[in-house]
């Protein structure tokens, strides 16, 4: 393969690669030298080095001479223009010497001003930078002056002030004080300045809350003075409208009626409540958004004040002044909760009242459980029912207090009970049962006054004249005295107390039917058991029978003063007991007589066995009947009552006589016994009959059943037909015994015709006995 031959270069390629690589482009304001690179590279590739530099000088070469044509063809301007220039330049160095002479001359005129110059601008600057800084200052001054002046605000109370102070400080508009690290610190200041507000007006509160737990006590007696006399003037009132009497302070009747005066308990010349520092703070928390904060912490203060009201234990002694802060520690309450809007709910002040309340409730009866002075129940009551009274006409609701008051007047009708019972039986046993003096009229109509008498009875006593003797004993009327007593006791306590007035109307008829069967009747009756005074045991009956009375005039009586005040019917049930007892005391009068009776010696000495009859009644018994009719019409008692008596006397002979007969203490008698007593029991019952009594029915038995002995007519008596028509009254077991003791006799006897009688009677009796087994055994 042959050689490659070279390129050559000629003179135009050459010049034609210099000009691309703008070397000799003269409208080229820059040399891209970075062209030549390639070209010296392709040179030195064809080793044509030589000739390319000879083509490059011979191209400077022709340069040069071009350049030397063209200055010598214009060198005469040139030198020309050169020439004018070194004149221009020697005027303008002759210019800038006499302008450097002008400007140091100048300069050496206007330094002094220069100076001055700056000395005025400087001034200014100064002055314009003190104007800001007085204003800044100012504007200082005045801020802290706001901040120092709400710390005076605080001090002096002015709460409301300080706080919108700072309000003012917050809502200044933006100015160059705003960005200074001083008015940013007064603004971070500020929450600890309402801290500080807060916490004073917190303290002027809490200071006038002990302020107001010192002055309750004022308040509550301010109010219970003014309802006192509230109730005073109604009672006033009362008195004179009878239509008004049913009527208590605070119903309906009273309300309207009630004339008011402008009296308020808390703002009077005695005593002026400030509510300011509750409602200044009140405001600021509301302000501060923090009111639920200072209602709670309100609500646990008078939490607390009122937990401090009532001691434990609680002090009687004590009461009226403990219940004068209630009445005042609620008062207030009422008025906050009427006067601070949304601040106090109902609730809150109910949740303190019912707590209160029931603490009390449970003090009270733990320090009267074991009294027993009525009076002391009496006083809890009169404290208790005047801050009721009071507390009703702030709308506070009572019913518990009442409750209270119900279960402390059970108690204390109790007490009462015990105290008045005690006095009763020492009044029945002191009684001497004898009827009751009075020597002049008033005395009389003081006791009249007192009793319980029908009608008919008052009037028959009023018209008999001074001095008498009243148909009841001393005893009777100090009851009845003492009765009335206890019923004013029993409802002064209830005086003003709101409840229904059947439960209390109840409770009196309990207490008065205990009162007067417990220690009235049963007294009576164990008296009348431990006495054999006959006029005594005359006089309880009469007495028994007036207390028979009182309880219905007692009981209608007490109706007709309830009914007027709307209260329930009274009913007393005690004149049963009464009458039991009274029935007990006419027994006792009869065992009396009877056992008066058993000491005549005639009744014991009968002869049993007598040989013959007796032709006349045995003598012991004119003397029996005489004194028998004596002594009961000589009874202080009722025609009917003295009839008892007789009847029971007799009755009680007629058994000695039919004991006689049929009884075990006689072994054995005979005939002529049996006539000699029917002789008797035919004189008794004469006597009887001609002194106007006829007890022939007592001795029915008795002769009926010696008939059938002293007519032989044991066999009529066997045949049932018979026995039921003729000898209805015989019981067989009697006839029976009175058979035995006559075949006794008879067997015990010599002769054969009474032992025959005898063996006879024996038979009668066995076959008797066979009649009814067992009947009135």
């Amino acid at each position: 393969m042959p050689p490659r031959r070279r390129p050559q270069f000629t003179q135009e390629s050459i010049d034609q690669q210099l000009q691309q690589i703008h070397l000799l482009d003269q409208a080229s304001s820059s040399e891209n030298l970075e062209q030549l690179g390639p070209i010296i590279k392709q040179i030195h590739a064809n080793r044509q080095q030589e000739a390319y530099l000879r083509t490059l000088q011979a191209l400077i070469e022709s340069k040069d001479a071009e350049i030397e044509s063209i200055c010598g063809d214009n060198y005469q301007e040139f030198i020309s223009s050169v020439s004018t220039l070194f004149s221009i330049k020697s005027y303008t160095t002759n210019l800038r010497e006499k302008i450097t002479t002008l400007d140091a001359s100048v300069s050496q005129v206007g330094k002094s001003l220069v100076e001055k110059k700056k000395a005025l601008l400087q001034t200014k600057k100064t002055a314009a930078n003190l104007d800001e800084a007085i204003d800044g200052l100012q504007a200082c001054l005045r801020v802290l002056d706001v901040v120092n002046r709400v710390g005076e605000m605080i001090k002096e109370g002015k709460y409301w002030s300080a706080l919108r102070s700072l309000e003012d400080i917050e809502s200044m508009p933006p100015t160059s004080l705003s960005t200074t690290p001083l008015f940013q610190h007064v603004l971070s200041s500020l929450p600890s300045l309402r801290t500080q507000i807060k916490d004073a007006v917190t303290a002027s509160m809490k200071q006038w809350l002990l302020d107001i737990r010192n002055v309750s006590a004022q308040i509550g007696q301010l109010a219970l003075d003014a309802m006192d006399l509230r109730t005073r003037r109604w009672r006033s009132r009362r008195e004179k409208d009878a239509m008004l009497k049913s009527s208590r302070v605070g119903s309906a009747v009273e309300v309207i009626s009630y004339e008011k005066t402008e009296y308020n308990v808390l703002d009077n010349d005695q005593l002026k409540v400030d509510f300011k520092p509750l409602y200044e703070c009140i405001h600021i928390y509301t302000a501060l958004d923090s009111l639920d904060e200072i209602r709670r912490s309100y609500q646990a203060d008078r939490k607390a004040q009122s937990d401090l009201i009532i001691p434990e234990p609680l002090p009687l002694s004590s009461l009226p002044s403990i219940a004068q802060e209630i009445v005042g520690y609620f008062i207030v309450e009422n008025h906050v909760l009427n006067t601070t809007g949304s601040f106090r709910s109902e609730r809150e002040v109910e949740d303190l009242w019912e707590a209160l309340i029931n603490r009390l409730s449970k003090a009270v009866e733990d320090v009267l459980r074991n009294e027993k002075d009525p009076d002391t129940f009496l006083k809890v009551k009169e404290a208790l029912l005047g801050a009721v009274m009071t507390l009703e006409s702030y709308s506070y609701s009572t019913g518990s207090i009442h409750s209270l008051i119900l279960r402390l007047f059970e108690k204390y009708a109790n007490i009462l009970e015990i105290k008045f019972g005690k006095r009763f039986e020492s009044i029945v046993a002191q009684d001497d049962f004898q009827p009751m003096y009075v020597e002049k009229t008033s005395e009389k109509d003081e006791v009249l006054d007192t009793v319980w008498l029908t009608r008919e009875q008052r009037e028959q006593l009023i018209r008999s004249p001074a001095p008498l003797n009243l148909p009841w004993s001393q005893g009777f009327y100090l009851c009845c005295q003492d009765i009335r007593s206890f019923v004013h006791n029993f409802y002064q306590f209830i005086e003003g107390v709101s409840q229904h007035h059947r439960n209390i109307d109840d409770l009196l008829s309990k207490s008065l039917d205990a009162i007067l069967m417990t220690y009235i009747s049963e007294s009576i009756a164990k008296r009348a058991q431990s006495t054999s005074n006959l006029s005594q045991l005359a006089q309880i009956i009469t007495n028994l029978e007036h207390f028979e009375i009182s309880c219905a005039e007692l009981e209608r009586s007490l109706t007709n003063i309830r009914s007027s005040q709307r209260g329930g019917t009274i009913r007393v049930k005690a004149a049963a007991s009464f009458a039991a007892t009274r029935t007990k005391a006419i027994a006792r009068l009869t065992e009396v007589i009877s056992s008066k009776l058993d000491d005549y010696p005639g009744l014991s000495e009968y002869d049993w066995t007598p040989k013959t009859r007796q032709d006349m009644p045995s003598g012991y018994l004119y003397d029996l009947v005489n004194w028998l009719t004596t002594v009961v019409d000589s009874l202080a008692l009722k025609d009917a009552y003295k009839e008892e008596a007789y009847r029971g006397a007799v009755g009680y002979l007629a058994s000695c006589f039919m004991d006689f007969l049929t009884g075990r203490d006689i072994p054995m008698l005979n005939e002529n016994a049996v006539a000699n007593l029917i002789m008797d029991v035919d004189f008794l019952d004469e006597e009887f009959k001609r002194s106007g009594h006829s007890y022939s029915a007592a001795f029915t038995e008795l002769r009926s059943t010696a008939s059938v002995v002293m007519s032989d007519a044991v066999n009529a008596y066997l045949v049932a037909s018979i026995r039921q028509t003729s000898y209805a009254t015989v019981k067989p077991k009697r006839l029976q015994a009175l058979l035995e003791k006559l075949a006794r006799y008879g067997l015990e006897c010599r002769d054969a015709p009474s032992r025959e009688r005898g063996e006879k009677r024996r038979k009668e009796a066995e076959a008797v006995g066979r009649l009814f087994p067992g009947e009135n055994r």
